[in-house]
């Protein structure tokens, strides 16, 4: 058995956005300040007060899995898989030289296939229930993307998925890293997806006014922090970071990019919905998260924020940076990827991850877009609308969830 202080790092990363189907796609868009966000072509959006997302344009299922496969996967599963073929090229891991059986796979989900739920949910009524796909129920459930994943490329170790709305992707890679940390995997794939485009999807978040319904641009839509923000912006997608030990990791000379210092989790016990207005349980999963790491309060030098564009949850994120830093807060630079991408839900702790990590490889900052009137409530360093350049050593990352559940993860860059 390995040590709880077992020092995990990442070696590999894959992503699937509206910004891109490759890392460097994805980073660039991102400091460039350009936005993913566009007209749903997924789905009928008539009857909805807007038609903007951020979808994955020409995503190709087959480029990673062959025929039969795709058609048994929902969409969500599908990215799941291509951002892990993706990060695991570009960890140089020789599967065929590893243990399968101290690999693993832990991944993120906030709610399964609504697209297919929906369109077999049509048969039904339509047509009658023994019209329904076969294999509905295995493609819908939201642990298939790490089912899908550890089959696919015979990883068959500790494997689990993390069902906690938007904060499941962040959760996923502390899960994975806690795997590795207690000796029972040297390799785990950790991320996060979602892919819930769709009149289903679309009509239970705007009927409980969740979303934006900003008419105009759809580039200008997504405005974390911002005084006239009115919701967030859905988006589909996947991310996929490799973990290994950092023993394993140098025992095959692998290219270590950063490192995952530690992680915390916390409840608001608030709200099904609404985040604690005061922050306090975002402030518990940071300072823990911190606490976990060995990580003090001064040696942090930027946070990606949950940062969603939503009235309230921008407030509470403000409050709890706030309780968690003190005065230090305000000197701490602070961005939000969703401003570019939107909100993919699930699978955002883990796109959000990738970022975090090439901001730690560049020294660079992405900007939180579209911030052009302040918010006496969010009067924190949003690094708006430009990137910047800076050293940084110790990154954190935001998500929190519907059910006030939180997750921090804190990065670090690698000092051998």
């Amino acid at each position: 058995m390995t040590s709880h202080k077992t020092r995990v790092v990442i070696t590999g990363m894959g992503v699937m956005c509206s910004l891109g189907q490759t890392v460097d796609d994805y980073w660039e868009g991102l400091v460039e300040g350009r936005s993913g966000i566009g007209k749903i072509t997924l789905c009928d959006t008539h009857e909805f007060p807007s038609d903007i997302a951020g979808e994955v344009d020409d995503f190709d299922p087959a480029q990673y899995a062959n025929s039969k496969e795709i058609r048994r996967m929902a969409r969500f599963s599908q990215m799941a898989v291509a951002a892990a073929a993706t990060a695991l090229e570009d960890s140089g891991l020789n599967l065929s030289k590893e243990d399968g059986t101290r690999m693993g796979v832990v991944m993120g989900n906030g709610n399964g296939g609504f697209p297919t739920t929906e369109d077999n949910a049509k048969i039904l009524f339509d047509r009658g229930g023994m019209k329904m796909s076969p294999f509905f129920v295995p493609m819908i459930l939201p642990n298939m993307a790490a089912a899908q994943i550890s089959r696919i490329f015979g990883l068959r170790g500790y494997t689990n998925t993390v069902i906690t709305a938007c904060a499941a992707g962040n959760q996923a890679i502390g899960e994975a890293t806690e795997a590795i940390r207690r000796g029972a995997a040297d390799v785990v794939l950790g991320g996060g997806c979602e892919a819930g485009i769709s009149r289903l999807g679309l009509g239970g978040f705007h009927v409980i006014r969740a979303l934006s319904r900003f008419q105009g641009d759809p580039a200008k839509a997504s405005r974390p922090f911002d005084a006239q923000r009115d919701g967030f912006v859905p988006s589909e997608g996947a991310g996929v970071l490799v973990l290994e030990s950092l023993d394993h990791a140098v025992s095959r000379g692998a290219d270590i990019l950063a490192e995952v210092k530690g992680y915390g989790v916390s409840s608001d016990a608030f709200h099904a919905v609404q985040p604690d207005e005061n922050g306090d349980g975002a402030s518990r999963a940071i300072l823990t998260a911190l606490c976990n790491a060995g990580v003090d309060i001064s040696e942090v030098d930027y946070i990606n924020a949950h940062g969603t564009s939503t009235p309230m949850n921008d407030v509470s994120e403000t409050k709890a940076i706030k309780k968690s830093f003190g005065e230090r807060a305000h000197e701490i630079p602070i961005s939000s990827t969703k401003s570019m991408i939107g909100h993919a839900l699930g699978g955002a702790g883990a796109i959000e991850g990738v970022a975090v990590v090439k901001s730690i490889q560049t020294g660079t900052i992405h900007p939180t877009i579209n911030y052009d009137n302040p918010d006496p409530d969010c009067d924190l360093d949003w690094v708006p609308n430009k990137c910047r350049r800076i050293d940084i050593n110790i990154a954190l990352s935001n998500n929190f969830g519907f059910g006030g559940q939180n997750a921090c993860v804190v990065f670090g860059k690698f000092e051998g």
